[in-house]
């Protein structure tokens, strides 16, 4: 007889947080009413609170209404970086940002996934680094454990499940490599 999944099992009892139940309750509520909201749209303010919250954000970084990031104290965002409008960042591990890299509209960083092979249903995690220049495009997805390397591009609606080399554009899902990406 075939094993079922028995979601009563799934325990993540060991899953860190890296905060406080009272940060972590503050940190809701300023994502919620600040960076997810169209109402603030003032990049700054937006960068302020994911300092304020433990982020590490370099300078000249333009947050879009819209975005939802899980824990900024597991976010490092470097120099003249664009995270567009409805970016999600599930950073339950680490998620690095290069310099000059740019994440288009409604693209979904996930540092998380689920052991479909254990009846528990365990949570997987891996850390996610994005290299300088490269180009997330709208609605592009990339999986735990990925590193998107300098100045690579993934594709409008792609999803990137393994490391992507630099200088070249990748479509698709999974994503594959197109052509090599010429800067002039």
């Amino acid at each position: 007889m075939a094993k079922r999944v028995d979601l009563s099992t799934y325990n993540n009892s060991w899953f860190k947080k890296g905060a406080s139940l009272f940060k972590r309750a503050l940190w809701h509520l300023a994502n919620f009413f600040i960076l997810k909201s169209h109402i603030v749209p003032l990049s700054f303010t937006k960068v302020a609170i994911l300092r304020l919250f433990g982020a590490k954000i370099g300078s000249n970084v333009t947050i879009k209404p819209g975005v939802n990031i899980k824990y900024p104290w597991k976010l490092k965002v470097g120099n003249n970086c664009w995270i567009g409008e409805n970016v999600w960042i599930d950073n339950l591990d680490e998620v690095i940002i290069a310099d000059n890299v740019c994440i288009s509209q409604g693209a979904f960083l996930l540092c998380g996934n689920h052991n479909y092979k254990t009846t528990s249903f365990d949570l997987m995690l891996g850390s996610i680094t994005i290299e300088s220049g490269a180009w997330l495009g709208a609605k592009s997805i990339v999986c735990p454990g990925v590193t998107v390397g300098s100045h690579a591009i993934l594709s409008v609606g792609s999803l990137a499940n393994k490391d992507l080399q630099p200088y070249i554009i990748y479509k698709g899902n999974p994503a594959v490599k197109c052509k090599e990406r010429i800067i002039e």
